[in-house]
């Protein structure tokens, strides 16, 4: 690191600290990063008069959001445990958000009062609102990265609304570029987004989802208010408590509700989500109703997801859970699960002309360890790796499992095979939930594919010339007690509608046809199918 490197900074006026802002290396994030962060260090150290600081801290919100977003593609969408270097941007960006939340704080403190301007208030509903949105960013950032949040954040969060709601700025409107320069958005607006957020369980949706709920969470939270109880005999189904470390929860989880408790109205969120839900059933599109550039079969189903928590209803389980201990094997990727599930090794059915050029070069090189008039199989070694998992609980449907970070990686929505605690044949399950947790343990929520799955080989049916290798799938038998058809389990991308297949299974090969798409994962799709 250079002298000048080195040498502290200093912004006593706007001049100085927006000739520093410009030269900024945008086209090397990590760099960037670095002189943002020394920027931010140096305005707390010696900050310069409040308009300034707040001016320049203003002017640093779009460069330091650009750099964020490039250092999080590094762990977003990553398998758990995050390496050390997805690791250490994750620590770069929320040291990020954590600094804008002090450098506003730091303005709020030096803002001299004046109660009777209307230009203090709105200055202080400002600053106020930048506190609130980057201790939620550093909460969105858990939950993006599926890492557990750490004592206190939401006591924070919580912290910075008390003050906007006693100072009676918390719905004053005030202005933020960066999520949606038409419209003003205040303090109790960015708040609330934070709480539909949480309760639409963020740590079940891939990235994508999670962007859009935020997305929607950010653009109907104006449509909830925020209110005291008033009425000691009427108990909302859900609360907030100031003075708690926690998100909104069911009020019965209280034993007694102090005047820290608030309920949130969600009446007209919840008619304005239906009036879209409608819309969508009648075919406009979801890009015209300001929801996103998805497809309406994306869209609707997630929008339906999220309706029932954002307007507060119960959602009772389906399948009771039961309190467990013992110890779960896991298998991930398609070979290791396959061997598990068939309890043998995968082996081509076909004879040479399955094989490709690299086969015949490895069998032509070492043909001397080859058995004369043996057939040309070829056997992988197996060295498939499984991990034990504790059992905290389970139900009919699937299990919670907990673990160290040693093991395998894991990925939301992967498919895995998983022998009960209970148990000593492999069933297949997606992870339909997973957090890496503060002390680097891993839990994982499995909702186990319905029937006992069959291991088996699938290849594209051979219309002309040689037949393509079998890949590794699975057999999932009908159910109809549950109306569940029969099915088949393949990796991403196998899928195209009407295409036949060749199936092997032991001694027995057989046809079928595509019919549609039951299940989609990470890696893997759950197909019904026409036998021929």
């Amino acid at each position: 690191m250079s002298a000048a490197t080195d040498a502290p900074l200093s912004f006593p006026d706007l001049a100085t600290g927006n000739a520093y802002l410009a030269r900024l290396p945008l086209t090397n994030p990590a760099l960037a990063e670095e002189q943002l962060t020394r920027f931010l260090d140096a305005l707390m150290r010696q900050p310069p008069a409040p308009a300034v600081l707040f001016t320049l801290v203003e002017q640093a919100r779009a460069p330091l959001h650009s750099v964020a977003e490039e250092l999080a593609r590094g762990y977003h969408g990553k398998p758990l445990p995050l390496t050390a270097d997805e690791d250490g941007h994750f620590r770069r960006v929320l040291a990020a958000w954590g600094k804008m939340a002090k450098v506003y704080a730091l303005c709020a403190r030096l803002e001299p009062p004046d109660t009777d301007s209307a230009e203090y208030c709105l200055r202080m509903a400002t600053i106020l609102h930048r506190c609130l949105y980057y201790t939620g960013m550093s909460i969105l950032e858990h939950f993006r990265a599926r890492r557990e949040l750490p004592p206190g954040l939401w006591l924070e969060l919580h912290g910075y609304y008390e003050t906007a709601e006693e100072w009676g700025i918390a719905s004053l409107p005030v202005r933020d570029a960066l999520e949606n320069g038409a419209h003003p958005s205040h303090c109790a607006a960015v708040y609330i987004a934070l709480m539909l957020v949480e309760v639409a369980s963020p740590y079940n949706h891939s990235i994508r989802d999670l962007n859009l709920i935020h997305r929607w969470a950010s653009a109907l939270a104006p449509l909830v208010s925020i209110h005291r109880l008033d009425d000691e005999f009427v108990v909302p189904p859900y609360v907030v408590e100031l003075m708690q470390d926690a998100p909104l929860h069911p009020s019965a989880a209280s034993e007694t509700l102090g005047t820290d408790a608030r309920r949130f109205d969600t009446t007209r969120l919840g008619l304005q989500i239906n009036h879209t839900l409608v819309q969508l059933h009648q075919r406009v599109t979801p890009r015209q109703l300001g929801l996103g550039e998805g497809t309406a079969g994306h869209v609707l189903p997630l929008l339906e997801q999220v309706l029932r928590p954002w307007t507060q209803q119960a959602s009772p389980r389906k399948f009771r859970r039961f309190p467990s201990t013992g110890l779960a094997r896991v298998a991930s990727g398609f070979e290791a699960m396959h061997y598990y599930v068939g309890g043998v090794e995968f082996v081509q059915a076909d004879a040479a002309s399955t094989y490709s050029r690299s086969d015949f070069d490895a069998l032509f090189t070492f043909r001397e360890q080859v058995s004369p008039g043996q057939a040309l199989n070829i056997r992988p070694r197996v060295a498939y790796g499984v991990d034990e998992w504790t059992v905290l609980n389970h139900s009919a449907k699937g299990f919670l499992l907990g673990r160290s970070c040693v093991g395998q990686r894991m990925l939301q929505g992967q498919l895995v095979a998983v022998c009960p605690h209970d148990g000593k044949s492999y069933l297949l399950a997606q992870v339909v939930w997973l957090m890496q947790e503060e002390a680097d343990g891993l839990l994982a929520g499995l909702s186990t594919l319905p029937g006992t799955p069959l291991a088996a080989g699938i290849r594209p049916l051979a219309e002309r010339g040689a037949a393509e290798r079998y890949e590794r799938g699975f057999l999932l038998p009908a159910l109809p007690a549950i109306g569940e058809e029969a099915a088949l389990v393949a990796p991403a991308g196998t899928y195209q509608a009407g295409r036949a297949l060749e199936v092997c299974h032991g001694d027995e090969t057989w046809q079928l046809r595509m019919l549609h798409v039951v299940q989609r994962g990470s890696d893997f799709e759950r197909i019904s199918y026409q036998r021929l």
